[in-house]
């Protein structure tokens, strides 16, 4: 019998707390780190992945690339365009799966009218911020944006670069004291 290392411990009692509160567990399968730097991000909605009909396993995703896909609202659906999403490779053995192409996202119709009424009326863009794993399915964040401009990008970035460096005097201070 192997005792687990220190690690191996920690992981399970994470895990197990994890399970005693009820938390679901995720898994990221790709972030739009890009997203925060564009655009103002406001709220958030989580959207399943419509799987067609016994496709579930084989459009399972192994890597995924969404900074260049947004979301757009057609004949009352969401779809997710641009976004580059590459199967499981021993998944589907008798298709190519198309790695770039529409895929619908699943929300509540009181979501998807919310949604729509911003978008068509103020000027906002679906933008997906995460793909993740969440209780065995595919869950994609999108969130309501607006473009920023070039001054808004350079004063979230002096912003930054203050926080850091007040962070550093911080840190300095408290050390020499």
């Amino acid at each position: 019998m192997t005792t687990p290392n220190r690690r191996q411990w920690a992981d399970e009692q994470e895990q197990t707390k994890d399970k005693a509160n009820g938390a679901k567990a995720t898994k990221t399968i790709a972030l739009n780190k890009r997203a925060r730097h564009e655009y103002h991000l406001e709220e958030r909605y989580e959207a399943a992945w419509h799987c067609r009909a016994g496709r579930s396993r084989r459009s399972a995703p192994a890597r995924a690339n969404i900074v260049d896909g947004y979301a757009y609202v057609r004949s009352g659906e969401i779809y997710l365009i641009g976004a580059q999403i590459t199967p499981l490779i021993q998944a589907s053995t008798h298709t190519v799966p198309v790695e770039r192409r529409d895929r619908k996202l699943l929300l509540h119709r009181a979501e998807i009218d919310k949604v729509l009424t911003r978008v068509e009326r103020e000027g906002y863009t679906l933008v997906p911020t995460a793909l993740y794993w969440s209780s065995n399915k595919v869950k994609l964040e999108i969130a309501l944006a607006k473009g920023k401009q070039n001054h808004d990008k350079r004063d979230a970035a002096k912003d930054r670069d203050w926080q850091r460096d007040k962070q550093r005097v911080m840190r300095r201070h408290n050390r020499d004291a």
